[in-house]
Order: C-alpha cells, then sequence, then structure tokens
C-alpha cells in the first residue's frame, strides 16, 4: 500500500473512532468532564488532606460516635435563585457539635485583610494579594443550618488551611486554623460542650435531618460547578 493510501486509512480510522465515542457518549447521556484547572488541583488535595486529619481526630475524640461526610455536599439554601446551592467542603457530626468546614490550600503568610470578609495572603513574592475569607465564605451556610435546624445544637464553623508552607497571623479570628491545630481546636469544643448546659446531639438523628436539606449527587455537584464557572465572581458576591 502506497503511503498516501496509509495516511487516508489512518485518518478514515480517526474519524470513526472520534464519531464512535461521541454517538456512546449521547446514548449513556453523559456529559464530558469539566477539565481540571491548577487551582482546582491544589483544592483537592488539599480538602483531602484535611479529611484524613478530620477522620483520625473523630475517631480518637468520639470513637464511632460520630458522622463525616466524605466527598462533596451541597447545601440547598437558596432554592428558586440564581444560585440555590451552597458547597460545603467538610461536614462534621459529633455529639459536642455540627461543624462546618472550608478548607484552603494557600501558602505563604495569612494576614487580616481590611474587613471581616478578606483575608491577605503574602506569597513567596512579597505581592500583597486580598482573598475571600473562608469564614466569610462559611457565613450564609451556617445561618441557614442554624435557621433549619433544632436551636439546641452547636453548629459551628471553621477556615483550615491545609498546606504547610502557611504562616497564620496571631489576629486572625480563632475560627480560622492550620490543618495541624485542628486536633486540640475540636479538642477544646468538646471539652466547653462538656462543661455546659448542653444536650449531646444524637448523631444519627442530626444526619437524617441535615439529608434533607442537602445533594450530594454527581449530576447536581456538576451543575453547581458549572454554574460557579460561567459566573465565579457574582457567586463570590452571593455567598
Amino acid at each position: 500500500m502506497s503511503t498516501s493510501l496509509w495516511i487516508l486509512a489512518a485518518v478514515a480510522f480517526l474519524a470513526w473512532r472520534t464519531l464512535r465515542a461521541r454517538s456512546l457518549n449521547r446514548r449513556a447521556g453523559k456529559e464530558s468532564p469539566l477539565p481540571k484547572m491548577r487551582n482546582d488541583r491544589s483544592g483537592d488535595e488539599g480538602e483531602a488532606r484535611v479529611q484524613a486529619e478530620l477522620l483520625d481526630i473523630l475517631t480518637w475524640l468520639c470513637g464511632r460516635n460520630f458522622y463525616l461526610h466524605c466527598g462533596p455536599l451541597l447545601l440547598n439554601h437558596a432554592p428558586g435563585t440564581e444560585f440555590p446551592t451552597a458547597e460545603i467542603d467538610h461536614l462534621a457530626i459529633t455529639p459536642f457539635g455540627i461543624f462546618v468546614f472550608e478548607t484552603k490550600n494557600w501558602t505563604g503568610l495569612i494576614k487580616p485583610g481590611p474587613s471581616a470578609d478578606v483575608l491577605i495572603r503574602i506569597g513567596a513574592d512579597g505581592e500583597p494579594q486580598a482573598r475571600k475569607s473562608p469564614l466569610s465564605q462559611n457565613r450564609s451556610k451556617l445561618a441557614f443550618l442554624r435557621g433549619i435546624l433544632p436551636p439546641m445544637w452547636s453548629i459551628e464553623g471553621a477556615g483550615v488551611f491545609a498546606s504547610d508552607n502557611c504562616v497564620l497571623s496571631p489576629e486572625l479570628p480563632v475560627n480560622i486554623v492550620r490543618c495541624a491545630d485542628l486536633r486540640q481546636w475540636l479538642r477544646d469544643k468538646r471539652a466547653r460542650h462538656a462543661a455546659s448546659t448542653g444536650i449531646p446531639i444524637t448523631v444519627a438523628v442530626a444526619w437524617d435531618a441535615i439529608q434533607r436539606i442537602v445533594t450530594a449527587d454527581d449530576a447536581g455537584v456538576r451543575k453547581h460547578r458549572e454554574r460557579l464557572r460561567v459566573n465565579p465572581k457574582k457567586y463570590q458576591i452571593l455567598s
């Protein structure tokens, strides 16, 4: 076979394979996965590290009497609006409280910003960058949970910095912590609850109540993230 015929045959095969793949995707009703950006990969790595740390700490503090959600969890906090869902990085339910953690995998020095909604990150280049505080990102989620769940349940949030190459200013709120600080932070929460008149939370009952206001399926998570990619700045203003 001549060289030109080999080329034509190769082109025909590639075209057939592409059309076949598209046809299979349509029949399966699947969408092509969104490409992961560098920030997405970094965020995933940070969340995996915090998730593993939380599992170890809660097992130490509570034995088997806790629930730590694994995987993305969407809070249906604003149905009927342009952005009806908010993603929770980590949800932990314990007898001494329900905790919502927002994870960041930033490096460098982290300082307070000009308002409670903003933090300043100073990286290796020495240039300050203004970024939204994880506590600000958690605010509407916590308010929604507190408005839906029984008022006697303690519901708190924290911003967790996963990287070891991160230094937190002592002027930051105490609910902004490093991954390495989580053990003492949660231990203190348990001690404070034990010293109070608070009623222990029944973990199974709390998780049953929360399941009614959350979504965890892949299609819902994909749709939520697509909305953020299309208009991230508008979402940040609302969150």
